[in-house]
């Protein structure tokens, strides 16, 4: 679950929102648009093997991930899978309120964000997967915040869009800006995977050099381009952030039984996926990114960064 730290900073905000909260003296209206039933696959299933047209590099990242990190890659399954588990749960008519369609169309965005990470993950691609890691990041955050503090700016887009635009001749949605900033920054776990796929996803020059030539030192730049052979490091790294983000996302979800229909089967599922993540990226062989503060100013130290299992493994600052 958001931890203590998120709901107490939480509760001490103070933003206006576009409609406010509701409350006893000023209810939210209710919008207009019914809600549809909203569809979702009836399972997961991991990246199968690549196509023949996906070159040697990728087909060889596909199997050496399999053999080295199959315990990462089937842990991720389950938690998408569970994920798909709350919303077959909470399928019937009866949960289809307007708060129900605000979080399970962001969800959605954040399931395909992580869906596609893996898939990138196990083609070699390392590279791509940071921004992809950083909007999943986002958009976890914004469920629970749209929810819990800010419903009112989606009841007021509502109300203010989704109708034509006779001038344009177009329907207008509107782009209903929204970010839960805070909601990141109060989240300890959930606000380093977003820091540290920000940092790397952006065109920085130290997380160019080390996503396209880990093998650079002192004595010669050995960039690549388009690289695709396996990394072990970045791999442990990155289904380390997909697994904290199932992680995070079935814990936004499981505590909003208001919301979805959260049994208690479904809530203890929750509840051991959690410890058994935690205890996954606590050890102390795992390749990670550790911050830390350098003269005041926020580094990245890389742990056991190395190709292959089987290297010496070596320490990055960023």
């Amino acid at each position: 679950m958001l931890n203590h730290v998120t709901r107490s900073m939480l509760a001490s905000t103070t933003r206006s929102p576009l409609i406010h909260s509701p409350s006893m003296t000023n209810p939210l209206p209710t919008p207009g648009q019914r809600v549809s039933g909203i569809p979702f696959p009836d399972a997961y299933a991991l990246p199968g093997k690549p196509d023949d047209a996906a070159g040697s590099a990728s087909h060889d990242a596909s199997r050496q991930t399999q053999f080295v990190l199959g315990g990462d890659l089937r842990f991720f399954a389950e938690g998408m899978n569970l994920q798909l588990q709350l919303l077959n749960d909470s399928s019937h008519s009866r949960y289809r309120t307007h708060v129900y369609a605000a979080v399970v169309s962001t969800w959605s965005r954040a399931y395909a964000a992580m869906a596609d990470a893996c898939l990138l993950v196990t083609r070699g691609s390392y590279a791509s997967v940071p921004n992809l890691v950083r909007s999943a990041c986002e958009l976890i955050a914004v469920e629970y915040q749209v929810k819990q503090e800010e419903f009112g700016e989606y009841v007021g887009w509502l109300m203010s869009h989704l109708q034509p635009d006779e001038e344009r001749k177009a329907f207008d949605a509107g782009m209903g800006h929204f970010f839960a900033g805070t909601t990141i920054a109060a989240d300890s776990e959930l606000r380093v995977v977003y820091r540290a796929a920000s940092d790397l996803g952006r065109p920085n020059f130290g997380a160019t050099l080390i996503l396209t030539g880990p093998e650079s030192n002192n004595a010669r730049l050995a960039y690549a381009f388009d690289d695709r052979a396996f990394h072990c490091a970045w791999a442990e790294i990155e289904l380390g952030w997909l697994l904290r983000l199932c992680e995070r996302q079935l814990a936004v979800a499981a505590h909003m039984r208001d919301v979805f229909n959260v049994t208690e089967e479904t809530h203890a599922a929750v509840a051991t996926y959690a410890r058994r993540v935690q205890e996954t990226l606590d050890n102390p062989s795992r390749a990670r990114l550790e911050e830390i503060d350098d003269d005041n100013m926020k580094r990245w130290l890389i742990h056991n960064f190395r190709r292959q299992p089987s290297a010496a493994p070596k320490k990055w600052l960023l």
